[in-house]
């Protein structure tokens, strides 16, 4: 129980301590600082762990008092915990620099670890071995036994038989180097294979509870047939038990931010997560076979951003670029539409649509300016007049009743029902004369969009979509791409927009994370050990690790996402700290006389038990991440067994790979 309770006692002072921090910086309690909470705790209990064990090795074996054991244990274990605290927050560190999205998603989640993880080091070298001298009991033999005595022996008996197997596994492999060599290339081929089969992805698609629809109906149509479609939408979401309540929004498009009578927009809130068996993808299948019936109408399902301010909706988001330096919209909306029915053809494309359509019915005002100049009318004035007796004018605000109201001015709406209405109302010229429209304006009946969207200077028409089951984020881009390759005509290409742009110009920017974050451990350990060699068995026990990784993420069925890239660069730490305790043992029997064969078989089984108990501890508090449900799954699911993946296949091989990479 005294064991148990010292490292417990470590977790909330360390926790306490870093809340305090992150006040101090200004960051908030979001997912990102409660995942690094949530991993701290493990990273706390496992140095506590350490400090522990070490005391007590030294009261059963050398039959030392606490006091005495703790002081002698501290001598052996305190470079070793320098050594990890440091190379933890090497790690962390470096990625707090980095800037845009992913610098946020980085910074706050890695600044929140390195601070626990620099409490935790302070704390094992002053609390906890201040708590093991006062706490801890050497027990002697006594001739009576309970059922927990009992427990605890059969385990330490079963444990040193493992131990002794252990010891000669290492030894066998100490002495064939041929071994050591092979299994890291192994892992190292496996790294690279993994990284090949596991899909990519950026930011995870959420269930936030809220389904979007965007309603786009036939060009020219009236808000009350909008609404009628809106109603019908409505009526469907009531057969759906796991549906709490709809919004609709007639005469607004979601996608595009344009007001019209012919778009409508509603937010389907869910049922709380708990009441609900389906996910939102679930639910956006149903909905999308329940409307299929409703023809006069173009409706789109789809979840929120898992970013707000990247785009409206879930999914990629691209502009369709006309560079031809033409006016001819319907040319756009040809290549438009054809480039989606290309796309709408792939497998690894769901839902791909765009809000651009040029047969949108307009009146195209000619101004006879020679007429309009005789008249005394500047076109100025009349087409400010024109806004302000058709479209509206804000004057003025007034108080009555203690209340305050706007001014509008603006045509009353019988004299502005109809096109041709424009035609029969007036505009003051400059000598203060009424002149009808009619006398210098006509009006031209023709078709184009609502709005001419632009992106980077060129007409554009906005394509949204989202990857199919089975297929991540990156194979809908690449699709995307290659369609855009081979079948966009002469003038036309792609721009990506949104979080897919923050997507594409990310790249393999994980990749100059990882490699950045070794240097800084590299260069640490050196200066630590005083050798440019002595690192290299910490960084080459990392392949197996990282193979754990990706082939827990493939069987889960999870992208290697920035959450997975974030548990990954944890993973630097967290086995390096494995490799740090055996290698740091193994240096000083090897000073002490021991050959280096001898050393690193030492080091490696006296620090068997630390390791499986810290690695065990940690995997075990990663649990509630691996089985997460409700909001923030995806991320749970993913940080989770990325972490918990590596840790066990770190630590199973890292421990008979380490004592053999350092006899090497």
């Amino acid at each position: 129980f005294r064991s148990t309770l010292i490292p417990a006692l470590a977790v909330p002072v360390a926790l306490i301590s870093t809340l305090a921090f992150l006040q101090i910086m200004g960051f908030s309690i979001n997912i990102l600082t409660l995942f690094a909470l949530v991993l701290a705790i493990g990273i706390v209990v496992d140095n506590a762990i350490v400090v522990v064990e070490a005391v007590h090795v030294k009261m059963s074996e050398e039959h030392l008092p606490p006091m005495e054991a703790t002081i002698a244990a501290m001598k052996e274990i305190s470079g070793a915990i320098v050594a990890i605290t440091l190379v933890m927050s090497a790690v962390f560190i470096p990625v707090a620099f980095l800037s845009g999205p992913v610098g946020v998603f980085y910074r706050q989640f890695s600044l929140t670890l390195a601070i626990s993880i620099v409490i935790s080091g302070i704390n094992a070298l002053t609390l906890t071995p201040a708590l093991c001298a006062l706490m801890l009991r050497h027990n002697v033999e006594t001739g009576k036994k309970g059922a927990l005595q009992r427990f605890f022996g059969l385990f330490n008996k079963g444990y040193d038989k493992t131990e002794k197997k252990f010891g000669r596994l290492v030894r066998f492999i100490i002495s064939r180097r041929v071994v050591t060599i092979g299994l890291l290339l192994l892992f190292i081929f496996l790294s690279w294979l993994g990284s090949r089969i596991l899909p990519s992805g950026f930011i995870p698609t959420e269930d936030q509870g809220m389904i979007y629809v965007n309603v786009t109906t036939p060009p020219g149509s009236t808000v009350e047939r909008t609404e009628q479609v809106l109603d019908q939408i409505e009526q469907v979401t009531g057969s759906i038990n796991s549906i709490e309540n709809v919004s609709t929004l007639a005469g607004y498009s979601l996608m595009s931010d344009i007001t019209g009578a012919s778009y409508g927009m509603a937010m389907i809130n869910l049922s709380p997560w708990e009441a609900r068996k389906e996910s939102v993808d679930e639910l956006i299948t149903a909905l999308k076979a329940k409307t299929r019936g409703i023809s006069d109408a173009s409706i789109e399902f789809f979840s929120p951003p898992t970013v707000p301010g990247f785009g409206n909706a879930s999914g990629f988001e691209l502009r369709l670029l006309d560079k031809n330096k033409s006016e001819d919209m319907g040319k756009t909306a040809k290549v438009t539409n054809d480039f989606l029915a290309e796309l709408r053809k792939s497998s690894a494309i769901s839902g791909a649509f765009t809000s651009f359509d040029p047969n949108f019915p307009q009146y195209m005002i000619h101004v006879d300016q020679d007429m309009a100049a005789q008249k005394g009318v500047t076109i100025d004035n009349a087409m400010s007049t024109l806004q302000t007796l058709v479209g509206s004018y804000y004057a003025t605000n007034f108080i009555r009743f203690g209340q305050m109201y706007k001014v509008m001015l603006q045509a009353y709406p019988q004299y502005r029902g109809k096109p041709t209405d424009l035609l029969k109302l007036y505009v003051k010229n400059d000598r203060g004369e009424m002149i009808p429209y009619s006398a210098f304006i006509t009006m031209e009946r023709v078709y184009g969009p609502e709005q001419i969207n632009r992106y980077n200077m060129y007409p554009s028409a906005m394509i949204n979509g989202d990857a199919a089951a089975g297929f991540s984020s990156s194979d809908a881009i690449k699709t995307v791409e290659k369609t855009a390759r081979e079948k966009l005509p002469r003038g036309f290409s792609i721009e990506w927009s949104g979080m897919t742009r923050e997507q594409i110009l990310s790249g393999n920017q994980a990749i100059y994370i990882f490699i950045i974050c070794l240097i800084f451990v590299y260069l640490i350990l050196a200066a630590q050990y005083e050798s440019f060699l002595l690192p290299l068995p910490v960084l080459l026990s990392l392949p197996a690790g990282i193979t754990g990784a990706f082939f827990t993420l493939k069987l889960a069925g999870l992208e290697n996402n920035i959450y997975a890239q974030v548990a990954l660069v944890m993973l630097i730490g967290l086995l390096g700290k494995n490799a740090i305790l055996i290698i740091e043992f193994a240096e000083q029997k090897r000073k002490a006389g021991f050959s280096v064969a001898k050393a690193a078989a030492l080091g490696a089984v006296s620090r068997l038990r630390p390791i499986l108990m810290t690695s065990f501890a940690f995997i075990a508090g990663l649990i509630p991440l691996c089985i997460a449900s409700g909001a923030g799954a995806v991320g749970n699911r993913s940080i989770g067994m990325t972490a918990v993946g590596g840790m066990l296949i770190g630590t199973l091989f890292g421990v008979i790979l380490i004592p053999g990479l350092y006899a090497v």
